[in-house]
């Protein structure tokens, strides 16, 4: 792969980072929220562990990436 298009791999991959992190900050605020309430989290609390999940694996795909651009610059 070029390393351009791994550049923009890169790009790609902070972006769904970004929209990740705002997705499991959202989710926090709902399960603040349904507590405050009185409601059950237990649907909440799993939807924000499957999302933490995406983001880690987007984060471990952004860690290869990188290692791909480092050895390519080398």
């Amino acid at each position: 792969m070029t390393i351009q298009l791994e550049r923009r791999h890169l790009a790609q991959a902070n972006r769904h980072i970004a929209k990740a992190k705002e997705h499991v900050a959202r989710q926090k605020l709902v399960i603040k929220k349904l507590v405050e309430g009185g409601h059950d989290v237990h649907v909440a609390q799993s939807l924000l562990h499957a999302m933490e999940g995406s983001l880690s694996a987007y984060e471990q795909h952004r860690e290869l990436i990188l290692q791909r651009l480092q050895n390519g610059e080398d």
